[in-house]
């Protein structure tokens, strides 16, 4: 299998992982030396999350605020031999009730066989109560 096949392989594993709430399976796939950057916050990249610990706890909290989070759809693009692109439908119930649904956007950067980076960007749709 090639740089691209396993790297598509990764994501999807990786996309599956999410919408079962696994993050052993997450983290697995996720580099040493890892990034999250959020689709909100005070910098130019929103809230930048560095290294496993934080990186990990970030993802762990969109499961907490939103329960049921979702992302539907999935579209996998390889890019290159290090970079790749989701597309997918985020759907979810906040803690106070609110309905998020909103197209949202993954980059993600590799090293070697594993996500290095995951900067996610998604449509600013005020929650539906």
């Amino acid at each position: 299998m090639d740089k691209r096949q396993k790297m598509l392989e990764t994501l999807k594993k990786y996309t599956q992982a999410w919408n079962d709430h696994d993050i052993d399976t997450i983290m697995s796939l996720t580099a040493d030396e890892c990034a999250f950057y959020t689709i909100a916050g005070d910098t130019e990249q929103g809230t930048v999350h560095e290294g496993r610990e934080q990186v990990q706890a970030a993802f762990e909290a969109a499961w907490t605020n939103i329960p049921d989070a979702a992302w539907l759809e999935p579209e996998i693009f390889i890019l290159d031999d290090n970079r790749a692109m989701s597309t997918s439908l985020f759907r979810g119930t906040d803690l106070e009730g609110g309905k998020h649904e909103a197209r949202m956007v993954d980059l993600f950067t590799f090293s070697g066989d594993k996500i290095a980076i995951k900067s996610a960007y998604r449509k600013n749709r005020p929650a539906v109560k």
